[in-house]
């Protein structure tokens, strides 16, 4: 049975650093205002990027409100997110939230020497939508090829990457259509747009959305508040 076209944004919203309630009724706000069946957050997007952010857990009642809005809108939203697990370990994650509450979807693999706080996650991972399996990544991972390699032996047909870079080194463009040529797919990556912590006083925003020939489909600017979406055609 063939798949029905998949609309996708990627989103950059403005994030408040550790307020997960405020976070979340923006992340809410972006999912009613996208209209598309998979929205794309940056990395940490429910915290910012301060890596000493407390950790929640996937039945976090702040999350309700979005939650909420997936449910009236039909939307599958990947978050970020630092999380405990049942043993206490944290992880970075990314979140899939729909009507139905919230799972996790993958944990960061390629952690950064700077967050010795996390742990590893165990490997690569898919989630699939209306028939669409969309390979998972975050920001770090995008840099080694092993990565979506890996992920594409579990049958992908998007890359989904939640990423942070500085404003004035953006490395996910060139990874983008990296992973583009190598593999086939479309990739998409939301972009932490603004400032937060780890010394990001100026992301890069950008989030864009990439076809497997490395055309530029969608592509938001460098301001806080942007959303990119495109149509993803089987």
């Amino acid at each position: 049975m063939e798949r029905s076209p998949l609309v996708i944004a990627v989103a950059q919203p403005p994030i408040v650093a550790y307020d997960v309630a405020a976070n979340a009724a923006q992340h809410a706000a972006v999912v009613r205002a996208a209209d598309a069946r998979v929205v794309v957050f940056p990395e940490l997007s429910l915290t910012g990027y301060q890596l000493d952010a407390p950790a929640i857990t996937t039945g976090d009642p702040r999350l309700h409100a979005l939650v909420r809005a997936c449910a009236e809108t039909g939307t599958l939203a990947l978050v970020g997110a630092p999380l405990w697990d049942e043993a206490g370990h944290a992880f970075i994650a990314t979140l899939a939230v729909d009507g139905g509450g919230v799972r996790v979807a993958y944990r960061k693999v390629h952690v950064h020497e700077s967050e010795e706080r996390f742990s590893p996650g165990d490997g690569p991972a898919v989630v699939e939508v209306d028939g669409w399996r969309l390979g998972l990544a975050i920001c770090r991972d995008t840099r080694f090829a092993e990565h979506d390699a890996a992920t594409a032996e579990l049958g992908m047909d998007v890359y989904v990457a939640s990423v942070l870079d500085h404003a004035h080194a953006p490395h996910t463009p060139e990874r983008a259509r990296r992973v583009a040529a190598d593999r086939g797919v479309w990739v998409a990556a939301a972009s932490y747009a603004g400032s937060t912590g780890g010394g990001f006083d100026q992301a890069a925003g950008g989030s864009a959305v990439w076809a497997p020939d490395g055309t530029v489909l969608a592509e938001a600017g460098p301001e806080p508040g942007a959303i990119a979406r495109a149509t993803l055609h089987p």
